[in-house]
């Protein structure tokens, strides 16, 4: 007895053929792997626990009010809830690219009413006839070459990227809510040095002015005194200015018109946390925007796939059943049923080469994603090696400045009383005075580049010193 293969099921047996000619997964490239250590900390072996830092990294710095500052800045800022609903739609596309290798249902419902023509002359046109239906229609594409597959990879990958991106937006948005923070703290402090400085140089012109009314000091020497005053109450009204300025950039960060925020004046400065001498590499691998590049480059050959999958021929199975009849009380009887089943094989013969340069699109991309990825690498480490040599190279230079500022208060001192004594002349207590308020600022500005390098630096390492 000869079996004959149903004519329906040649082109399902044909694609099943044709499936040995399926497109070949592409792999994106390996990471970029880093050295094993860091320039700046040659000597780093193993990790120490003790040297462990939380993901609430601002913590080190010992500010409730930065603490508290950080929690309202996870609830009002406007770029965190911009990246949130990016991540909202990338899950939708995901889950969409999820249900496309489903198979699809629908049902469908319809009346209709007709007349039509009549054959006698004598009657115009027929009596009008009713049409019911009801269907119900099944599809299912199969992903034979994987065209499906890889899309929903690559969504993954995009749904993943956008997550990482949200954690980047994050830890950018805590770090230069830090920065601006401990910026503000620094002009706290150097207010306070112009207003003690104003102080002393209001005492230094009463002095001055005593003298000079008997008679024992110059009239330049009044000048001068008053010149220094002047210009010590000019840099206050610009600091004030500046103060104000940070004070508006932490509310706009936070979500909060600047005019609804007003921090009280505090003008002590944070201790530096302890940067550990040996850092590992591996701890580049926490940051998320580096995780979030190498997902795009996951995504962008997933696209390859894509687009090398159009040039195999699209298989659909469909089945389709229902009832149609004139009257609804015989709509559901045996008579009316109708039903379709079969396979559809679609493949395109001419598109103008438009598959091709879709394949040759998605290639490129797939390459200025890998060569981003391995440039966001390369500057994280640049970044990392950056701040390292920074914050040791600002210790010692903070450490070279107070002792600086030690000497010109000293020398201030004495040429204070040595003015007092008739000795020397005002000009040497400006001088004086100059290279103490000089030498003060100086020390707290290294102490904030100190902080700024220290915050960096986790920020760049995503908030651990320890390896996870």
């Amino acid at each position: 007895m000869t079996y004959r293969t149903p004519s329906m099921l040649l082109p399902l047996a044909a694609a099943m053929l044709m499936s040995a000619c399926a497109v070949t997964h592409v792999d994106p490239p390996p990471p970029v792997a880093p050295a094993a250590q860091y320039k700046a900390s040659a000597d780093w072996k193993h990790a120490s626990s003790a040297a462990a830092v939380p993901d609430d990294w601002w913590t080190l710095f010992n500010d409730p009010l930065l603490d508290d500052l950080q929690r309202q800045l996870m609830i009002g800022n406007e770029n965190l809830k911009s990246a949130l609903s990016a991540v909202t739609s990338a899950l939708a596309l995901y889950d969409a690219s999820r249900s496309a290798l489903l198979p699809t249902l629908s049902l469908g419902a319809g009346a209709t009413r007709s007349g039509t023509p009549s054959s006698n002359s004598a009657d115009k046109s027929s009596k009008p006839v009713n049409s019911l239906n009801v269907t119900a229609t099944a599809s299912w594409e199969i992903d034979l070459w994987g065209r499906l597959a890889e899309a929903r990879t690559g969504a993954q990958a995009s749904f993943q990227a956008s997550a990482d991106d949200l954690a980047a937006v994050r830890l950018s948005a805590q770090a230069l809510l830090v920065q601006t923070y401990l910026s503000l703290r620094t002009a706290d402090a150097q207010l306070s040095v112009l207003a003690r400085s104003v102080a002393a140089y209001q005492r230094s012109l009463a002095l001055t002015q005593v003298r000079y009314d008997g008679g024992v000091a110059a009239r330049t020497d009044v000048l001068q005194a008053q010149t220094q005053l002047k210009s010590a109450q000019a840099q206050s009204v610009d600091l004030t200015a500046q103060r104000a300025q940070l004070e508006h950039a932490i509310a706009v960060l936070l979500g909060a018109p600047p005019a609804s925020l007003a921090l009280e004046r505090n003008a002590s400065l944070p201790p530096v946390p302890e940067v550990p001498q040996m850092l590992p590499a591996s701890l580049l691998q926490r940051r998320p925007d580096i995780a979030a590049a190498q997902h795009r480059v996951a995504a962008a050959y997933a696209q390859i796939g894509v687009a090398d999958a159009a040039f195999f021929p699209d298989l659909t199975l469909s089945a389709s059943a229902g009832f149609r009849g004139a009257s609804l009380a015989h709509l559901f009887s045996a008579p009316n049923l109708l039903w379709s089943l079969g396979p559809t094989l679609t493949q395109a013969i001419f598109d103008g080469g438009q598959r091709r340069l879709a394949s040759v699109q998605a290639t490129a991309a797939a390459d200025q994603a890998t060569s981003a990825y391995r440039q966001t690498v390369l500057t994280a480490l640049q970044e990392v090696e950056d701040n390292l040599a920074l914050a040791q190279q600002l210790q010692q230079e903070a450490q070279w400045q107070s002792e600086a500022l030690q000497a010109a208060q000293s020398n201030l001192d004495i040429t204070l009383e040595q003015y007092r004594a008739g000795t020397v002349s005002y000009l040497n207590v400006v001088v004086a005075q100059t290279a103490a308020l000089s030498s003060e600022n100086t020390l707290l500005s290294v102490r904030n580049r100190q902080l700024a390098a220290v915050n960096q630096l986790l920020k760049n390492i995503a908030g651990r010193w320890q390896p996870v």
